[in-house]
């Protein structure tokens, strides 16, 4: 008798084990920038659709697309490609395009936004708007007792060995605007000619001996700032919003050139197993209570306006929500670079002279 129940205890042992594994917590893998999979709002959806959300950090546009390409598409559900690959991604058949009826809150989103022919193809919308924001000029307060008016600060001798440039072809765009070749044409940024990039890599070779080094996540932008390696870089709210925590004395300001700025959407990628969650997850973080705490984490304008009626006044007026459109004409949002290859060419020989 003894042995018989023996049996059945560890028969049962078995169901239940077996029952716990066909029970397997769902999980979203994402693919996306720094700050986006905070447990501040990832929890709460965790919570209530019981699965587990995974996830990597990019450090580049160029590095989202790369590993989408090299056959990791299937690893992740959902992506976040700003707005100079979104329209690669979306035509290269790498994202799903979008069942709107599913993500109610698209109607909710700024019509500036889900406008703009970033990510429409052939009639279909592949991404919806998620963040936007600036590239802009961070400095130490302590070394800068007004905000530097100009990107050409970055090439002043007396700082030497103090400065940062992001490792991403936004550095082009800005050494192309320090060269007056957004003018009259900002979308000339994304469209240099053989001629304009030569230019823009001399400008940036000139630069190279103020470099302490190029950053290429935003907590080691947010180190070298710390740890007073460097006193200016272009950067992210999301550094300021990180350093201010700190009460490290940055200082942001977009300079007289303007900026170049972005507009990061997500996506559900065509490989996911996942399309279901990954769809409940897009309209989850575009409801206005999660925008609002998605911009507490990152300092990004939020995509759904009506985020601001969760905000104090003074964070409305910080993030622009109250001048929008006064605020995005000294922004030139990155669109699609059609000869991207060359501008990684360029941006590959600045890295590698000495």
């Amino acid at each position: 008798m003894k042995a018989r129940n023996w049996m059945l205890l560890a028969l049962s042992m078995i169901l239940v084990s077996a029952s716990s594994c066909s029970k397997k917590t769902p999980a979203l893998n994402l693919l996306v920038w720094e700050g986006y999979a905070d447990p501040s709002f990832v929890k709460a959806f965790e919570e209530q659709h019981h699965c587990k959300v995974s996830a990597s950090y990019m450090g580049s546009s160029d590095e989202l697309v790369a590993k989408l390409r090299g056959g990791s598409a299937g690893n992740y559900d959902v992506i976040s490609p700003s707005s100079d690959v979104a329209t690669s991604i979306a035509s290269a058949g790498l994202a799903l395009p979008l069942d709107l009826s599913k993500i109610p809150m698209y109607g909710q989103l700024s019509p500036q936004l889900t406008s703009l022919p970033l990510v429409h193809v052939k009639g279909a919308v592949y991404g919806v708007p998620f963040m936007w924001g600036p590239d802009p000029l961070l400095y130490d307060t302590t070394v800068f007792k007004q905000p530097p008016d100009s990107w050409n600060v970055l090439w002043d001798p007396k700082y030497r060995g103090k400065i940062s440039v992001w490792d991403d072809l936004s550095t082009i765009y800005m050494a192309a605007q320090v060269l007056g070749f957004d003018k009259p044409d900002p979308s000339q940024l994304y469209n240099l000619s053989d001629e304009q990039l030569d230019a823009v890599k001399k400008k940036l070779l000139e630069l190279k001996p103020n470099i302490r080094k190029m950053w290429s996540t935003g907590g080691e932008l947010t180190n070298l700032f710390q740890n007073h390696e460097i006193v200016a870089s272009m950067g992210w709210p999301l550094m300021t919003n990180q350093l201010r925590k700190i009460n490290f004395p940055i200082g942001e300001t977009i300079p007289r050139e303007n900026t170049t700025g972005w507009i990061d959407h997500l996506m559900i990628t065509a490989a996911s197993d996942n399309k279901e969650l990954a769809y409940q997850f897009l309209e989850y973080m575009i409801e206005s209570q999660t925008q609002k705490k998605v911009t507490d984490v990152t300092g990004y304008t939020p995509a759904n306006p009506q985020a601001a009626q969760f905000m104090t006044p003074e964070q409305v007026k910080s993030l622009h929500l109250d001048d929008v459109d006064n605020y995005q004409k000294r922004l030139y949002f990155w669109q699609n670079v059609p000869r991207r290859a060359k501008y990684n060419e360029i941006w590959n020989e600045v890295k590698a002279a000495q």
